[in-house]
């Protein structure tokens, strides 16, 4: 019975924050929202599905470059500093990482690194921008910088696994799947 009570006492505090309006952190809104939007959500997996199919260098390089340019992205955003076609940016990147993973392109991973940092700003300046007013800034950012390295990993464990399998062919089939979600959304 003690156990119980212990386990129910823990879980209290997080059952009553489980409802809008009670935001106590700015860490726990920047960890939700990469996760909360298929957006972000499926270019921030594609392009550790990408990074990992290249492997080398640029599978830490390229969502390396990502987590930087968003937060960079996010500042610029939280400063005032406006950038322009946020939401056709997104969701190009959801396009074109679909159909980069589709064709299995390849490119030095330097371009690699240059071409998810054009998008990233657009997820970080998203990010600033739809942050909560009451939240901290450096909390959120880190909560939004670490969700978007864990979708970036489970990219890369996807990838991996699909080698290790002999189902490359899978990261393809997912890389058409996203783009055309992405398309989907410009038709929505």
């Amino acid at each position: 019975m003690k156990k119980i009570l212990a386990t129910l006492a823990f879980l209290a505090p997080a059952t009553a924050m489980a409802h809008s309006g009670h935001e106590v952190s700015g860490f726990l809104a920047g960890l939700s929202h990469p996760v909360g939007g298929l957006d972000h959500l499926l270019a921030m997996v594609a392009v550790g599905l990408w990074a990992a199919r290249m492997g080398g260098k640029a599978q830490w390089t390229v969502p390396a470059a990502f987590v930087v340019t968003m937060l960079l992205g996010g500042v610029l955003a939280v400063s005032g500093v406006a950038v322009p076609f946020v939401e056709g940016g997104i969701v190009l990147s959801v396009i074109a990482m679909g159909v980069l993973l589709a064709f299995a392109v390849k490119f030095h991973p330097a371009v690699c690194a240059a071409l998810v940092a054009g998008f990233a700003l657009f997820h970080g300046a998203a990010h600033g921008t739809e942050m909560p007013l009451e939240a901290s800034g450096l909390a959120y950012g880190v909560g939004f910088a670490l969700a978007t390295a864990a979708l970036h990993s489970v990219g890369i464990v996807l990838a991996k696994a699909s080698i290790q399998i002999k189902a490359e062919l899978a990261t393809r089939i997912a890389g058409g799947a996203i783009a055309v979600t992405g398309l989907a959304m410009v038709a929505a």
